[in-house]
């Protein structure tokens, strides 16, 4: 953690995990976009989650840029999405739309956070795979440009839904959608979180039906065709999630728009925009490179004019997903050491379980499916020889492990301040209040200065909650 290496100021970093605004200086302290820890802590309290602002609008830009020009090479366009679910404020929401972007949904609560960020409605997609009527509606209302449906029996609760509006005398335009398919391509990390394979319960498959009868996607396909209280604007794919190599995008392709000249051949219908998700990966821990967004571009641009070209079909408006890559980086989670306890394994080693003052209720992936992440001492400088680490959490549980295993400094001790690396992406969003822990505030940085985008949940919020039995 040091002056930003080669080619890390151009958002993307090389073979570190921190964002490009943390800098450690000589006295051994870390500073956030010119905000050093030490105030960052007596002012904001820890556990914290820090994000650098400055380092998210680059990584945001530079996705739109390099799918643009990529695009613009083979002449299409493209439309680039802010995955809401890692992480949405009003701000964030916000600083994406600002750098370009659209923002994508996956609930009720997100669509009204962005909204409320100032996102436009036709600038929105909502997803999900069990939307109540109550977010449909509320899709409607705001004008979403584009509704993923995610199942056969969505196709006719949509239109269904439309038209009895239209009866009750609320104008309604067609509903516009994308149709999800699962193209048996998957890719990335943990099998929880790889969307493409059959036995799961997102999309619509491209596998033929019964007896060789229409997939489960031509059938929804053709459906939103026949209702006219819908507008078919294309084909949605995601492959997985902490996707490091491209070439699962262009296998998926190739599938994808083989289906979009099929249903133009069968219904006269050529689709405009085809969406290849994204889930696109970055680096967790030191020596890992994160996948390039000019890389990403490039290779997933070539596959869709290759195939195209093979299919003789014009090439569709593109649209991606970057999820993680744009806000993951770009957070920190900071910590106050407590406990520290040298625990003797049985093959002889000594392990020093370093407890913080938060744990899995401010980062549950580690304890979900083994995410592995990076910490650091970021408040002082040390000359002690490094000891195997285990950072773990103050809750009442045995798996509620933050790092399972790092280098610390021999003489790590309570009321240290300690750093995770690239919790920007699904720490805060999927936070609890385990054990009746507060959830930790969201902190932007930038220029030196720091301000509360979400603040510090308290004990009055918990118990304000409680209604008690009366």
């Amino acid at each position: 953690m040091t002056d930003a290496p080669a080619g890390h100021a151009a958002g993307v970093p090389a073979g570190v995990p921190w964002s490009t605004g943390v800098v450690r200086g000589a006295d051994g302290v870390v500073r956030v976009a010119g905000a050093d820890v030490h105030t960052l802590a007596a002012e904001h309290g820890t556990p914290a989650y820090v994000l650098d602002e400055a380092d998210l609008r680059a990584r945001a830009r530079a996705f739109r840029e390099a799918f643009e020009a990529a695009c613009a090479q083979v002449g299409t366009g493209a439309d680039v999405y802010y995955a809401g679910k890692a992480l949405l404020t009003r701000a964030v929401a916000r600083w994406v739309h600002e750098e370009g972007l659209r923002v994508d949904t996956a609930s009720g609560g997100e669509l009204a956070v962005a909204l409320a960020g100032g996102v436009p409605g036709a600038d929105i997609g909502l997803h999900g795979n069990n939307k109540s009527d109550a977010e449909l509606h509320a899709a409607l209302d705001a004008g979403v440009g584009r509704i993923i449906v995610d199942s056969l029996v969505e196709v006719d609760r949509l239109a269904d839904l439309v038209a009895a509006r239209r009866a009750a005398g609320t104008p309604t335009d067609a509903a516009p959608v994308m149709v999800r398919l699962t193209t048996g391509v998957h890719a990335g990390g943990h099998e929880f979180i790889a969307t493409a394979h059959e036995d799961q319960k997102f999309g619509l498959s491209l596998a033929a039906g019964p007896a060789g009868g229409d997939s489960p996607a031509v059938t929804a396909l053709l459906r939103v065709l026949e209702r006219p209280e819908l507008r078919l604007l294309g084909l949605h794919s995601h492959i997985g999630s902490q996707i490091l190599d491209p070439a699962g995008f262009a296998a998926a392709a190739e599938k994808v728009l083989a289906l979009r000249a099929a249903l133009a051949a069968r219904t006269g219908v050529l689709v405009d925009e085809v969406d290849l998700g994204g889930g696109y990966g970055i680096a967790y821990l030191p020596g890992e490179v994160a996948l390039d967004p000019d890389r990403a571009a490039k290779e997933v641009v070539h596959a869709v004019a290759d195939a195209c070209r093979a299919l003789g079909t014009p090439l569709p408006r593109l649209s991606v997903e970057p999820g993680r890559a744009i806000v993951g980086p770009a957070g920190l989670t900071l910590y106050t050491v407590g406990t520290v306890k040298p625990v003797r394994l049985d093959d002889g080693r000594v392990r020093t379980y370093v407890s913080v003052d938060g744990g899995m209720s401010d980062n549950i992936r580690p304890a979900l499916y083994g995410a592995r992440y990076h910490a650091e001492l970021v408040g002082r400088a040390s000359d002690a020889a490094p000891v195997l680490a285990r950072v773990v959490g103050k809750h009442c549980e045995s798996g509620d492990v933050v790092v399972h295993e790092v280098q610390l400094p021999g003489d790590v001790r309570a009321g240290d301040l300690l750093a995770v690396a690239a919790t920007g992406a699904y720490g805060r969003s999927m936070a609890s209040s385990y054990n009746l822990l507060p959830r930790p505030p969201v902190v932007a940085v930038r220029a030196g200065a720091s301000r509360v985008l979400v603040r510090r949940e308290t004990v009055a919020d918990l118990l304000a909650l409680d209604v008690g039995d009366a």
